[in-house]
């Protein structure tokens, strides 16, 4: 489960991010996984809740918000958020898009003290 490897990160992220702040806990973190990244929300929730313990975010709240995949058509321009895996522009059904989010996983925020 790569979950686990990016849990690693995640937290190696946090621990960086709280010395430069001068932070001694982080309380909570938002992160944002695309539907296309291949990241299982609930095994990544498992995996944080394990491999938390003993590091700066032990008592981090761990929120994960899932972002659709928005698109930019290639023919009329328009951004749209899709539905569904339909490739397809809702506005001008051209099928020549531009994908703009919904691919990667992002550190959204951090609550530290």
């Amino acid at each position: 489960m790569h979950e686990f490897s990016i849990v690693q990160s995640l937290l190696a992220q946090c621990e960086e991010q709280a010395k430069q702040n001068s932070a001694t806990k982080i309380t909570k973190v938002v992160v944002k996984i695309g539907v296309l990244s291949g990241v299982e929300i609930d095994l990544l929730k498992s995996a944080f809740e394990t491999f938390k313990e003993k590091t700066i975010c032990d008592e981090a709240e761990f929120i994960a918000h899932l972002q659709p995949i928005v698109v930019k058509c290639n023919e009329c321009d328009q951004e749209s958020t899709l539905k569904n895996y339909e490739y397809i522009c809702p506005n001008c059904q051209s099928p020549s898009l531009q994908v703009l989010d919904g691919e990667d996983m992002y550190l959204m925020s951090l609550e530290m003290e």
